[in-house]
């Protein structure tokens, strides 16, 4: 079968080492949002908390809640994620990866 233009262009683009590491960056950053939301949709299930109630202790409108809990991809706001968070009585958390480097 015949590959489209698109699956033509990122594979010639994906010959680059700039390109490639920039790829896995941002899927990186993608899957690290896709386990935040899906800790707090876990959290709402256990819960018994419906999306449209979940929203509207949030004090949003349901069909953002639900887009954000649906979505294969979601791209929330920080504020958005933590005040989900805090509805649900969870904590967000950045941990430092490695030692601070001194600055000369």
């Amino acid at each position: 079968m015949a590959k489209t233009g698109a699956e033509r262009y990122f594979e010639k683009r994906g010959k680059s080492a700039e390109y490639r590491d920039a790829y896995e960056r941002a899927r990186s950053a993608i899957d690290e949002v896709d386990q935040i939301v899906g800790a707090i949709e876990e959290r709402r299930v256990a819960l018994g908390l419906s999306k449209a109630e979940l929203a509207r202790r949030v004090g949003v409108a349901p069909e953002s809640v639900r887009r954000l809990l649906s979505a294969e991809h979601a791209n929330p706001t920080l504020s958005t994620v933590v005040s989900l968070a805090k509805v649900l009585d969870m904590d967000i958390v950045a941990v430092s990866k490695r030692k601070p480097r001194q600055i000369a």
